[in-house]
């Protein structure tokens, strides 16, 4: 069980130890055994000769998905989860039984299949769809052997699909039915990714605003968790914790084109907005929405981080909008579809 480069979990993974040929801007080489599809290559390390590919079975799920007009995509049940080798934690869980294994729900985030089905941190799940899962959170798969129990909530169920759970809740036994469901990227507050859209922006008098992403904070290369802005990848990575209502983007003022709207302005970057004019902006539509309106001629932008407070004149960001977009060659200077 690997992640995926759109990152959202972890789907059963094969790897393979094969010297090759292999292009970067290559896509993907199928993988064939006895002339029948065994997999497609997910990615290829020249030094250690290790090959990564999408195995046969999450193929056949996402075609058999696709069938259907209403493609609903993997689904996810939405908790996190550690192991129970500890034999302390089994304690303070007051898990019960010798050979006791399960894992430990450290979250459970708003809205998904697990907090419909009643699931609660704290909680010890012991089986999933009627397989055991030992102190690791495996089960034994009858091909695979030991794998990730989560490998029966994205390869072997579907959307739509209600999977029982047991659970020992203060040590009491007692099952949990999950109806999985699949999140859209719409039901994320920083979506994981991005598929054949282009980035949403808004230009204000140099100030460049855009909404936070995954594929946003992917710009600082593979080592992105380390090397972007922390405070962007703490937002991210804690979106649940932090809006739970979820029905919001975060927006921010990524970087500022030197004009002369922005004089003093120039260093500013990578800073979390929270209200224009006095309206708090969830998106970049209630931006777009919210700079129509200045406050006694000028555009007022409050954020989470110093400087706190960023005011443009709005006469002379309009007057001066089109020498902006000819002087930095900007198509136009929003994009919001």
């Amino acid at each position: 069980m690997m992640p995926y480069p759109i990152d959202l979990g972890e789907f059963l993974t094969y790897r393979v130890s094969i010297p090759m040929q292999y292009r970067e801007n290559s896509y993907t080489v199928p993988l064939v055994k006895k002339n029948k599809l065994a997999g497609l290559l997910l990615r290829y390390d020249s030094r250690s000769q290790l090959l990564d590919a999408i195995p046969g079975p999450v193929i056949t799920h996402f075609l058999k998905d696709a069938e259907n007009q209403n493609y609903r995509g993997f689904p996810t049940a939405g908790f996190s989860f550690f192991p129970t080798r500890d034999p302390a934690l089994r304690e303070f869980a007051e898990e019960q039984g010798k050979n006791a294994g399960g894992v430990y729900v450290t979250n459970v985030e708003p809205g998904t299949p697990a907090m419909k089905a009643g699931l609660q941190v704290g909680d010890i799940v012991t089986a999933v769809a009627n397989n055991e899962i030992d102190q690791n959170g495996n089960y034994v798969d009858p091909l695979y052997g030991k794998i990730e129990f989560t490998n029966l909530l994205t390869a072997h169920a579907y959307a739509g699909d209600v999977v029982p759970f047991r659970v020992q809740r203060n040590g009491k036994p007692m099952q949990l039915n999950v109806t999985l469901e699949h999140r859209d990227t719409k039901d994320y507050v920083s979506p994981p990714y991005n598929l054949d859209q282009p980035p949403r922006y808004y230009v204000l008098g140099g100030l460049i605003f855009q909404e936070l992403s995954r594929q946003y904070l992917k710009e600082w290369g593979p080592n992105w968790q380390r090397e972007a802005p922390q405070r962007l990848v703490y937002l991210d990575h804690f979106q649940s914790e932090l809006f739970p209502d979820k029905n919001r983007r975060v927006v921010i003022l990524s970087q500022v084109l030197p004009a002369n709207s922005t004089v003093g302005y120039d260093e500013l970057a990578y800073l979390t907005v929270t209200k224009v004019n006095g309206k708090e902006i969830k998106s970049l539509d209630d931006l777009a929405e919210a700079v129509k309106h200045p406050i006694e001629g000028f555009i007022k932008v409050e954020t989470e981080e110093d400087p706190k407070q960023i005011e443009l004149d709005a006469a002379q960001v309009a007057a001066e909008a089109q020498d902006l977009q000819d002087n930095y060659g900007i198509s136009a200077l929003h994009r919001l579809n």
